[in-house]
This record gives structure tokens, C-alpha cells and sequence, in this order.
């Protein structure tokens, strides 16, 4: 029997899920299945409505080796596990003569710990294990969730905490979960056996597709503990999410609150000199973090350096102390000795850390407003530690001993793929180096007709908008706007209090169209709500929005209240743009217009959803059309008709409407 092309392939895909081919899926599929088969990189832009999980699916699945898909979102990852892949595998089997298995695999903590249900977890205060269910009250929201939890663990066969519906609050699934430093080890653990995280694992190995999240291929990538089953091919999907997880995974924080729970815990396994040394350490730190100022330390101060110089060497000392020592007294001994070690490690490794210095890494303070009474005065101090950028971490740990596809509907920023290229450790497409992972970047377009579709209109007129400043004007062109479309708004904000401040506004001028605001809700309410009623308009920040999906009339209207450059005051941010100007580029437009260029990208991208949608995207802050970057970021969005004429993108929204209106009332 000849072997199918992937074509006949593709078509089998397609047919199975109840899709139409098109196009760009195609182009996509050879340029994955190339990629595969040369051992090469590839990042490629693909766009809404192309359907890419099958563009790179099928020609994983046809190549016949382990083949890894990390996703940004769980959203994703539901649908490729229970959708796509058991739809895909069933059309396939016929042409490839074989029927392959895939699997999820997630972080420790996200599976129910049995150990954990069982025997208690170790309490702060006290030696041994405490009944978390005997202690939560019955009728308390905490106790609810954990009776849940008890009666959820005999039905379940995986432990996923995803699988929960509805789910529970973190700090009930706390409660029956460890994290990988807490975890005893299935040779030692009682429930070995049993263990859901184990399981998983064991799955995972025996699959050829292991879905995943970026999380923890960043885990498996930089921390050189790897939790993923060896793989041929990595195919990483909403790839403009991937710097700023593997940033995430790689920032390490100390905070009065976490340093003290370490001293209680490795309180009742220690002699009392060595728990003294920690309790010094921890109080001096404190004291420290009460005075210092917000923002970031370029130099680290000569008493916190000698705080922190403390801290880590007390901590070393417990690490070794709890090594040591064994007190058959503790009920549990082993999980109350490991979730004591994996609080004082933690501590020491951050520590260590910022007191090393490294150039590499930029450390700040931060304190946010308390939360209640003096029981919680520390809970928003907190010291961070975060790599100045992740490039060269990925460079060398990501592209090495594997072909990697990345794709995302937005890759492609100011006309090219290599912005987002440098964030990943890759040199401009096409440079020739021994040390240089060779990629290439296919732009595979979008089915929809976005000139047709959609209108981008710039709001030029407006005054230009300060930071944290009263914007009357804009205020004035957003209630206009909205009474133009009927509602049907999406509004992304720069910051929460933007968003807060505009819905608080609105619905006193406006109140025929209900505001609904982020965090007043959950975000599956929010957005449930937001598609039943058309007259609705739903606020936010940008950031927290990128994965709405409400095609039709429900959202005819995306605004965005100014360009989303990073604050001047992020630590992070602020520092890489540093260190690109000190090397001679133009750290502005490197670090600032990029990260501004990629949300506006996004954000734009929710207004077509379907080759239906018509709307406005509008952009209310006239530096679109006037300043020198604006270019570059109206390059990195949709190729919408374009207008700064607000008569104009008035008359359209009416226009828009109407023809919803009459299309919902026959």
C-alpha cells in the first residue's frame, strides 16, 4: 500500500472535524511537514479562522514520531485533547494503518495528592498533620469545597483539577495538592501507586502526542529537571504567550509571609540553635522590608545584602539540620520533613540568587495595598528576581536536539518575524552562524477579508493621552461610540483603574447598555453574559482579554483606550530597554513598541471571529496616526480599512447595527 500524502491526509482531518479546507491550512501543513523532516525551525502566522491545530497536527501525526504541543491556554488544550486529536486520530487510522495515542501531561500540583487527602497536610503551628476537613467549618465556603474535593476523589479516574466542575478555590485545592518540592516520591509514598501525577507521567511516555502547557515545557527546558517524555518535534501554539510564561517560571520572590511559614515549618525538625539562626535571619529581613521603597535595585543596598547574605546562610544551615535529625514524634515525619525543606530550599535558592549579583538579572521590591488588618501587613511586600531577558535561555535550551514549530495569529510585527525572532534567542531570519538555530518564518494569511470586514479608526482628534490623567475627551468619543453600535462593545483598557473608571463613568451616562467589568465576575460569566445580550458592553484590561472568542453581533465594537507601552516604572521592562540601548540598539522600539505591538495584535484580533463579523476597531489615541512608531504598530494589525474620520466610523457602527438588529429580529 502507498503511502498517503498529506493532502489525502489533510482532507481526512478536515472532513472528520466538520471544517472546510482552506488555503492557508494547506500552506501550512507543508511548511510544518518540512520543518519536521529537515530538522529545521519554523515559526508561522496563522490566522483566526485558518485552523492551525490541524495545519500542524496532521503532518505531526503522519511523521510517526513523539511529537510535544505546549499551549498557553486550557482552553486550547481541551480542545485539542477532547476534540481535535480523537477526531483527527479516527480519520486518520485508515490511511496511516495505525491508530496513535496522545495524552495530557501538566505540573504536579495541578493533580489531586492522595497523600495529601488522606493523611492531612503538615500545619504550621503545630508538630504533625492536621484533618483539613475536620477543621474547615461545614457550612463555610472552604468546607464545601473541600467536602466536594473528598467525594470528587472516589469518581475521578485522572485527579486533574481541570476536570473539576465547578471548580474550587486555590485555597481549598491547596489543601489536597503538593507541588513537586513538597512531594514525597512514589517509591515512598504510600499511595505511589495510585498517584494521578503519576499516572499522567506514565501516559505521557507511552503517547505520541503529549499535550502540555508552556509552563511546563519551560520547566522541562531551563531548569534542567525534565519532567516530559523525550520528543522528536516541539510545537508550541499561542507562541506570543511563551517569553512571558518562561519569564514567569524563571522569576523567584521572598516575602516576610512565605520566610516565616519556612521557619515554623523547619521549626519542629531542628536542634534550636539552628532554628534560632533562621528566626534572626527572618526577623531582620523583615524589618528591612518594611522600610524599603518600591521600584527596582540596580544595586543591591549594603543592609539588605547583608539581610539576605543571613537568610541564605541559615537557611543552608536548616537544609543540612533537617538532613540530619529524625523525630519519630511527628506524626508523618517524611511529608512534614519535605514540606519544611521545600519552604526553607525555596528561600535559600532566592536568596542566593539576589545576593550573587548577576548581571543577567534584574532584581526589584514591590509593596501592594494590604489586604485587611495588621494580621496581613506584609502580604504585598515582596522581593523579585527575574531574568533580563529569556532569549539566550531558549536559544540553547529550546531549539537544541529537536525541530520546534511555533505559531500564533500574531508572530508578525511590524512586517517580519524577527522582533518576536530576537525574544526567542533567534538571530534575523536567514543569518548563517554555527551556533545559530536556522529558522523560517511563513506568514499563512487569514480567510477572512479583513479590509471588507473590518474598519481600524484612530480617534486623531483627541488630546494626547497623559499617563494616569483625566480623559474627558475620550471619555466623550467612547460614549459616542458605543450609542453608535448599540452596544456590542468590547473595551480593553491599559490598566485596571482605566477600566474601572470608564465603566464607572459610563454606566451613569449610558445606562440603557449594561457595563459589565472585569472581576466582578468570573471570566466565563463575564463572557456567557456579554454574547446573550448584544446591548452589552464588556471592560477590561488587554493583557487579560487576549483569549475572548464571541463571534457575531455581540461584539461589533473592540476599543482600546490608548497604546499599551509598558509602564515607565516596570522594573523588568524598563531594564531590557536599558540593556538594548547600552548595546547600541533602540531599546524603545525593541522592548516598548514590541510588547505594545503584540497586545494591540491581539487585541485587535478579537473583533473577526467568523467570515460574518463586521465591526470598528477603535483606537483612542491619536499617536496611532501622528507619531513616528505608528507605522510599525498598524503594520503588526489586521489589514482593516482605515480611517481617522469619526463621522465616518460613527455612520459605519449605525450602519452595522442596524443590519444586526433586523438580522435578529427576522
Amino acid at each position: 500500500m502507498t503511502k498517503p500524502s498529506l493532502p489525502e491526509l489533510l482532507h481526512a482531518a478536515v472532513t472528520a472535524v466538520g471544517g472546510t479546507e482552506r488555503p492557508g491550512q494547506v500552506t501550512m501543513a507543508e511548511s510544518v511537514a518540512e520543518a519536521i523532516d529537515d530538522g529545521s525551525h519554523l515559526l508561522v502566522q496563522a490566522g483566526t479562522g485558518t485552523g492551525k491545530s490541524l495545519g500542524y497536527l496532521v503532518p505531526a501525526l503522519a511523521h510517526g514520531e513523539r511529537v510535544v504541543v505546549a499551549t498557553a491556554t486550557l482552553a486550547l488544550q481541551r480542545q485539542l485533547v477532547e476534540r481535535d486529536l480523537p477526531r483527527t486520530v479516527d480519520a486518520l487510522h485508515p490511511l496511516l494503518r495505525r491508530r496513535p495515542e496522545f495524552a495530557m501531561l501538566k505540573g504536579r500540583s495541578n493533580y489531586l495528592c492522595l497523600h495529601r487527602l488522606h493523611e492531612g497536610m503538615p500545619q504550621d503551628e503545630e508538630e504533625g498533620l492536621f484533618d483539613q476537613f475536620e477543621a474547615a467549618a461545614p457550612t463555610s465556603k472552604l468546607g464545601q469545597d473541600l467536602l466536594r474535593l473528598r467525594d470528587w476523589a472516589d469518581e475521578t479516574e485522572n485527579g486533574d483539577r481541570d476536570d473539576l466542575t465547578p471548580g474550587v478555590s486555590d485555597k481549598a485545592w491547596a489543601q489536597v495538592s503538593v507541588s513537586s518540592r513538597e512531594c514525597l516520591g512514589a517509591s515512598k509514598c504510600a499511595y505511589g501507586a495510585e498517584c494521578f501525577a503519576e499516572m499522567a507521567r506514565e501516559r505521557a511516555k507511552l503517547a505520541e502526542v503529549v499535550v502540555t502547557n508552556h509552563a511546563l515545557l519551560a520547566i522541562d527546558s531551563i531548569e534542567g529537571a525534565p519532567v516530559l517524555p523525550q520528543h522528536e518535534v516541539l510545537i508550541v501554539d499561542e507562541a506570543h504567550e511563551l517569553v512571558s510564561r518562561v519569564t514567569g517560571v524563571a522569576t523567584g520572590e521572598l516575602t516576610p509571609g512565605q520566610v516565616n511559614r519556612a521557619v515554623r515549618r523547619a521549626a519542629k525538625l531542628i536542634d534550636e540553635k539552628a532554628a534560632d539562626q533562621l528566626q534572626t535571619a527572618a526577623e531582620g529581613f523583615e524589618r528591612l522590608m518594611e522600610l524599603a521603597l518600591p521600584g527596582r535595585l540596580e544595586e543591591i543596598p549594603e543592609d539588605l545584602g547583608y539581610a539576605l547574605a543571613a537568610l541564605r546562610d541559615a537557611s543552608r544551615t536548616v537544609i543540612s539540620a533537617i538532613g540530619t535529625t529524625r523525630d519519630k514524634s511527628v506524626q508523618d515525619e517524611d511529608a512534614v520533613r519535605k514540606q519544611a525543606l521545600a519552604s526553607v530550599e525555596t528561600v535559600h535558592d532566592v536568596a542566593e540568587r539576589i545576593v550573587s549579583g548577576s548581571e543577567w538579572d534584574v532584581v526589584w521590591y514591590e509593596r501592594h495595598e494590604p489586604r485587611g488588618g495588621a494580621a496581613y501587613r506584609h502580604s504585598g511586600a515582596s522581593l523579585r528576581v527575574a531574568p533580563m531577558s529569556v532569549s539566550g535561555l531558549l536559544r540553547e535550551k529550546l531549539f537544541a536536539d529537536r525541530s520546534v514549530v511555533l505559531t500564533s495569529a500574531t508572530l508578525k510585527l511590524g512586517g517580519d518575524f524577527n522582533g518576536v525572532g530576537a525574544s526567542l534567542g533567534l538571530a534575523p531570519e536567514g543569518t548563517e552562524g554555527e551556533d545559530l538555530p536556522q529558522w523560517k518564518g511563513v506568514d499563512v494569511g487569514s480567510p477572512f477579508d479583513y479590509p471588507k470586514q473590518g474598519i481600524l479608526y484612530v480617534a486623531k482628534h483627541l488630546s494626547r493621552p497623559a499617563r494616569d490623567g483625566d480623559r474627558a475627551d475620550m471619555l466623550d468619543e467612547l460614549t459616542e461610540l458605543i450609542q453608535a453600535a448599540g452596544g456590542r462593545t468590547l473595551g480593553l483598557f491599559s490598566s485596571m483603574r482605566a477600566a474601572q473608571q470608564a465603566a464607572e463613568e459610563l454606566r451613569v451616562r449610558i445606562p440603557e447598555f449594561p457595563i459589565l467589568l472585569q472581576g466582578e465576575e468570573t471570566l466565563g460569566e463575564l463572557i456567557k453574559n456579554f454574547a446573550a445580550d448584544p446591548r452589552t458592553c464588556l471592560f477590561g484590561t488587554l493583557s487579560l482579554w487576549q483569549g475572548v472568542d464571541v463571534p457575531g453581533p455581540s461584539c461589533q465594537l473592540v476599543v482600546m483606550d490608548k497604546i499599551p507601552f509598558p509602564r515607565p516604572d516596570d522594573p523588568l521592562m524598563s531594564a531590557r530597554q536599558k540593556a538594548v540601548e547600552d548595546a547600541g540598539g533602540n531599546g524603545f522600539m525593541a522592548v516598548a513598541a514590541t510588547h505594545a505591538a503584540l497586545l494591540m495584535a491581539q487585541g485587535a484580533g478579537r473583533l473577526v471571529r467568523a467570515s460574518g463579523d463586521r465591526g470598528v476597531v477603535a483606537v483612542l489615541d491619536q499617536r496611532l496616526a501622528t507619531a513616528r512608531y505608528g507605522g510599525y504598530l498598524k503594520s503588526s494589525l489586521p489589514d482593516f480599512w482605515y480611517t481617522t474620520d469619526r463621522n465616518q466610523a460613527r455612520k459605519s457602527l449605525a450602519a452595522i447595527d442596524a443590519a444586526a438588529r433586523q438580522a435578529e429580529a427576522e
